[in-house]
């Protein structure tokens, strides 16, 4: 499936810089109408202002010659906060062009969600991938608003899918690649927020077992209430005293505090803002109303509105009764409202909302999160046109990775050297030997981060790319922890013990050593070295180790299937010159010495 996406001859940058300038006009032009608005309502205020006064102090006109302007000024607010709201969503729409504009012109890195939160510890791959955090693979695709989302593209980077469902995925993103009016629409809607609604935390909450059994609480509440009601107006209308009224209010601070304890845990899954609810519903129903073509974007848009139950709607509801109970937060509103157990009703009225569609929360913030993801991949395949999607051999044929002009993502196109990679059963290993700085570990940074989006569902950044399920493993940023009190070789042998382990289980391995057991003496290094690589190629693993020292390399008459590769340098006038091309065989020579004198070092 390597067609490029969208329309031919469609050039992306294009597209957003007309888009972006067609907003910022349009913003531009919401700014002129807002304050023409602005001062209208100023010059209609000052008008009925005086009205006033003529009528009131002066006594010169009737009153009713208030109601004049002050019609007009009502509608004026009602047509300025029209206005706020579109110039809002203006804003947000620029802020979403430049954004994308910033990712084509390679200047993204620190100003998107870099995702660190979701690192596990001791990932086989995630740190030396620099999958998250500022600069990451994570910032430059991540375009989700809700934590759904963020989770979903995360969990996408951090384990290989089935080809199958890859397969699935690579369908839907070349869907999503052309709709950028439906990625707009979904960035603008809402709150500018980014929601931190926790998906796991509410789910939990939606699926546990009743908290109020009957309907004993909600009658009594209801009653007490009313009861309330009835004796505060009997008391204002001076038909009876205040001690029916008082008598009411204990009974119900009574009734507050025999429910307080399991109100609390009700009210425990929702406690974050309503906006941020709001936003999860607007996406919902956005994506409810799309018209999708792929088995998993349809799968998808069923499961939120299955059996009748719209989860746009449901949430909606949800997030209303959450704004409701926000007011309590006012202390002068939860006086007044306390007699009328404001708090209390909308605690039961939430909990009736959770047994009846609460166990459908984990499908529906699911779907959404799956949904964003896609978008995000979909977001990146439009802006890389020219990167195909890979093809997945069957696992019949062995693990392996082809790939043509492998280049890496998080590279711009005037820096990023490609690369051919070609790892087969009958030669599963490349020795890289090079000189420093010559493009060995960023070789191996480029195969993982490719093999990572390719089981994503992602483009890759290459010409082309065949490969089978593969686990990756990698020791490319192996450090020693003074606070763990280990080594950087202590620390490195764990992950070999790490990836020994993952080499034994059903999916093939994808190991990418950097200078493998550089931390100690030769002649162990080379013995070790040999007998780590033999039990990983015996498990049938596949993948590319670097080294400097150039006496690895013989390893390659002692290993079948070893194919030594370089990297190599030229010093000119005292400069050291690279072209970070993969050659064959082994490299004849060293920059050590060169780059010491680089830096006037007298050697």
């Amino acid at each position: 499936m390597n067609e490029r996406r969208g329309e031919e001859g469609t050039d992306p940058r294009a597209t957003v810089a007309a888009r972006l300038l067609e907003r910022r006009s349009a913003q531009e032009t919401g700014g002129r109408l807002d304050g023409a608005i602005a001062t209208a309502r100023l010059v209609v205020f000052v008008a009925a202002a005086s009205v006033g006064w003529y009528a009131w102090a002066l006594r010169r006109v009737s009153g009713w010659w208030i109601l004049g302007p002050s019609l007009v000024f009502a509608v004026l607010v009602s047509a300025h906060d029209r206005v706020l709201r579109r110039q809002e969503r203006r804003r947000r729409a620029v802020a979403f062009y430049e954004a994308a504009l910033a990712r084509l012109d390679g200047r993204w890195a620190g100003q998107g969600t870099q995702g660190e939160g979701f690192v596990p510890q001791d990932h086989p791959y995630a740190e030396d991938l620099d999958l998250f955090g500022s600069g990451s693979v994570f910032e430059l695709l991540c375009a989700a608003r809700t934590r759904a989302g963020e989770s979903a593209l995360a969990g996408w980077l951090l384990a290989p899918a089935e080809p199958a469902e890859v397969l699935l995925r690579q369908r839907a993103v070349a869907e999503l690649a052309p709709q950028l009016d439906l990625r707009e629409e979904t960035a603008v809607l809402g709150e500018d927020v980014r929601s931190q609604v926790d998906p796991e935390r509410l789910s939990r909450w939606g699926e546990e077992p009743p908290i109020f059994i009957g309907n004993w609480s909600w009658v009594t509440a209801a009653g007490l209430a009313l009861a309330a009601t009835v004796g505060l107006a009997g008391w204002i209308a001076g038909q009876v005293g205040p001690a029916p009224f008082l008598l009411i209010v204990i009974s119900e601070a009574a009734l507050f505090v025999l429910l307080r304890t399991r109100l609390r845990k009700v009210l425990s899954g929702v406690e974050r803002p309503a906006r941020e609810l709001e936003v999860l519903s607007l996406l919902l129903a956005r994506l409810q109303r799309a018209h999708f073509q792929s088995e998993k974007l349809r799968g998808l848009q069923q499961i939120i509105q299955a059996e009748g139950i719209a989860a746009a709607q449901q949430i909606g509801r949800l997030q209303r009764l959450v704004e409701l109970l926000e007011w309590a937060e006012n202390e002068l509103f939860a006086l007044v409202s306390f007699p009328f157990l404001w708090k209390v009703q909308l605690g039961l009225a939430v909990e009736r909302w959770r047994q009846r569609v609460g166990p459908r929360l984990r499908l529906w913030t699911s779907a959404l999160g799956e949904l964003e993801a896609l978008s995000s991949l979909g977001a990146y395949a439009f802006e890389h046109p020219q990167d195909p999607f890979p093809t997945f051999a069957a696992p019949s044929e062995g693990a392996q990775l082809r790939g043509q002009a492998l280049g890496h993502p998080l590279l711009s196109a005037e820096a990023c050297v490609r690369n051919d990679v070609l790892l087969q059963p009958d030669s599963p290993l490349l020795l890289i030997s090079g000189s420093n700085m010559s493009g060995k570990s960023t070789l191996l940074r480029t195969v993982g981060v490719n093999a990572v989006l390719a089981q994503a569902g992602a483009p890759v950044r290459a010409r082309s790319l065949h490969l089978s399920r593969l686990q990756v493993g990698a020791t490319l940023r192996i450090q020693d922890s003074l606070q763990a009190g280990r080594s950087r070789f202590y620390a490195e042998i764990t992950r070999l013990k790490q990836l020994d382990g993952l080499a034994r289980k059903e999916i093939p391995l994808l190991f990418l050593l950097d200078e493998l057991l550089h931390g100690t003496n030769s002649r162990d290094r080379r013995t070790g070295t040999e007998a780590m690589l033999r039990k990983l190629l015996q498990a049938g693993a596949v993948g590319l180790v670097t080294t400097h020292d150039l006496a690895l390399t013989e390893l390659a008459t002692a290993l079948p299937g070893i194919i030594n590769a370089h990297f190599t340098d030229q010093v000119k006038d005292g400069q050291i010159h690279f072209d970070y091309q993969l050659r064959p065989g082994v490299v004849t020579g060293s920059n050590a010495l060169a780059l010491m004198r680089s830096v006037g070092l007298d050697v």
